[in-house]
């Protein structure tokens, strides 16, 4: 993460694996998230989902779209809608960077983690990345299965 320390992850909420398997992640950002009070609470609570989101640069910045965060369960009438558009907060080379990659071909703004930093900050993993094809998502759990086993070899051997 551009030299870093990377923090270590506290409360985890949400966690996309399947974005890892469908798409060759090539760079990863970290970023904000615009919510509401009952957003923040239900997060909280360890409810949201992921796997179906994506981001997509709009006129004014980068916007998290179809990720569910369920209303939350203490809320009035006041709570939040769960599918809404959320805006994400990056600094400006950072959205036109992301933006960029956007345009070209094949390239998709995937969301990888939800997660609470130390300080209780809600913040999401964001990552560009290709679409695998079949064959390709075929090919890396092969190998992932053989370097398990190489291990395990290995192991029982010394």
């Amino acid at each position: 993460m551009n030299g870093k320390k990377k923090e270590e992850v506290r409360n985890v909420v949400a966690d996309n694996r399947q974005a890892r398997r469908d798409y060759q992640i090539e760079e990863t950002f970290e970023a904000g998230l615009v919510l509401t009070g009952t957003e923040v609470k239900a997060l909280r609570e360890g409810h949201a989902t992921i796997r179906e989101a994506y981001a997509a640069p709009e006129n004014d910045g980068i916007w998290l779209i179809n990720a569910t965060i369920p209303e939350y369960s203490a809320g009035n009438r006041e709570n939040h809608e769960p599918k809404r558009p959320r805006k994400l907060l990056l600094n400006k080379r950072q959205i036109a960077k992301l933006a960029q990659a956007v345009e070209r071909k094949g390239y998709t703004i995937a969301p990888l983690r939800l997660y609470f930093n130390e300080r209780g900050i809600a913040k999401l993993e964001i990552g560009i990345g290709i679409g695998r094809k079949a064959h390709d998502k075929r090919d890396v759990v092969k190998e992932r299965d053989w370097s398990r086993q190489q291990q395990r070899l290995l192991r029982d051997r010394g």
